[in-house]
């Protein structure tokens, strides 16, 4: 063998070595690595609570609380769609239900001069009275209409200053100021109107709320049927809603102000005709029990 073919099949040799080599540690390093396969966009993340998809807003993901960007009602004083079970273990003994087999309607955060009148004058069509859950700083504003529904012999409601979902977090003091100054603007609208129910807005229930609430001689509100018509879901769903599920002794809850709540006297327009060949309704009386 000459010196030259010697040399060329040591390269080789060397040649063969050093492929096999590289090879080994490219199939080496691929197994340390996560798969990067692209993969189609669901548009879904996956998170420890369950599937959160992007197109949701974030009170979609279980758990969640409802912001104001989730809703599709305006972000206005008075939106109560809290979607609270009326049957919860949170009502700290508020009263969901009449205690009766009579039906009563409930109307939150007015007086508002667009929309209470044309509640009222429904009412008066179908000789129904109600109980209207005012928001302070709008009695204030509105006396006139404060006036109106107890002259049609409508029962009030204090429902806080101004609507103060977290009111019930607040000390017991500033609770009792909150109240208080509610039913003072009340009380110059109708100097000797009985004010014996409360009703926390969002239905936030907490013990010290209800607690003060009874300590001013006031009975806490809730609710057992919810249409969400602060969400503005249109005449024809708040129309099913209540109609579908309300049954003797059912609190109705509705909104006469807090935004724009003509789909809500809509529905009443459809609504009363059939509550009333169903039911017997009544204001809730001003000596609850």
């Amino acid at each position: 063998m000459t010196r030259g073919s010697s040399t060329a099949r040591a390269v080789g040799i060397v040649t063969l070595v050093v492929a096999g080599l590289l090879g080994s540690a490219y199939v080496l390093g691929r197994s340390l690595v996560p798969d990067q396969t692209p993969r189609h966009s669901t548009g879904a993340t996956t998170s420890a609570d369950g599937p959160y998809y992007a197109d949701q807003p974030s009170a979609g993901k279980p758990g969640a609380t409802p912001s104001a960007s989730a809703s599709a009602g305006p972000v206005e004083t008075g939106q109560d769609g809290s979607g609270r079970d009326a049957g919860g273990d949170n009502l700290f003994g508020a009263h969901a239900t009449t205690g009766t087999p009579r039906l009563a309607l409930t109307f939150d955060d007015g007086p508002d001069p667009r929309y209470t009148p044309q509640v009222l004058a429904l009412l008066r069509e179908y000789d129904v009275h109600a109980t209207f859950c005012v928001v302070g700083e709008n009695a204030q504003n509105h006396p006139d209409l404060v006036q109106s529904i107890v002259n049609e012999g409508h029962t009030l409601c204090n429902h806080s200053w101004h609507h103060d979902v977290g009111l019930g977090a607040r000390s017991a003091d500033a609770i009792r100021s909150d109240l208080l100054r509610t039913n003072a603007a009340i009380r110059a609208a109708v100097p000797n109107a009985p004010i014996v129910w409360y009703r926390q807005p969002g239905g936030a229930w907490t013990y010290p709320v209800v607690s003060v609430a009874r300590q001013l001689g006031m009975t806490p509100l809730h609710w057992s049927v919810d249409p969400s018509d602060w969400d503005l879901p249109g005449a024809s769903k708040i129309t099913a809603t209540v109609v579908s599920q309300a049954q003797p002794g059912s609190v109705v809850l509705l909104h006469d102000a807090g935004g724009d709540r003509q789909g809500t006297v809509d529905a009443l327009r459809r609504i009363l005709p059939d509550l009333t060949a169903r039911f017997e309704l009544e204001a809730l009386p001003t000596d609850p029990t």
